[in-house]
């Protein structure tokens, strides 16, 4: 079986878009309806990454800065605005008194299920025009590309 089409996804006459260029252009698409659908909660993309973080458990800063990604920095500022907010708080750790934790609030719980659920109704908008086997081979994909 040959391919007509050249290693980075466009056919022999080079017309169509490549295939980097139209992932490009779906996970843009799927940025813009994210940050459209955080906009009631005025949270950002990094708020949000951290409250899902947070989510799943208390943190040691460091390990919040760890699982980000982020600047130690970075990670204390993040939880400065979410603090402001009542979204989370810090506590001592039991285990080493020189650590703190950072949990969720009952408010930041809320509001993390909230978005959650406007997420995936966005999502299903995004994905229904798939069809359900184009739906399981384009998850495979992904998961194959991901890890």
């Amino acid at each position: 079986m040959t391919s007509d089409r050249d290693p980075a996804g466009r056919s022999d006459n080079g017309s169509e878009e490549s295939l980097a260029e139209t992932f490009s252009a779906v996970a843009r698409q799927l940025r813009h309806t994210s940050q459209e659908v955080l906009a009631p909660w005025d949270i950002t993309p990094s708020h949000l990454r951290a409250l899902r973080v947070i989510g799943r458990g208390a943190q040691r800063m460091s390990e919040l800065s760890d699982q980000l990604r982020i600047a130690a920095r970075s990670a204390t500022e993040v939880v400065d605005a979410l603090e402001s907010r009542d979204l989370v708080r810090r506590r001592p750790d039991p285990g080493d008194r020189r650590a703190t934790l950072v949990e969720l609030t009952e408010q930041g719980a809320s509001v993390l299920e909230a978005i959650r659920a406007a997420r995936g109704m966005e999502a299903e908008r995004t994905f229904d025009r798939l069809s359900d086997a184009d739906r399981a081979h384009l998850a495979r994909i992904l998961r194959a590309l991901r890890d």
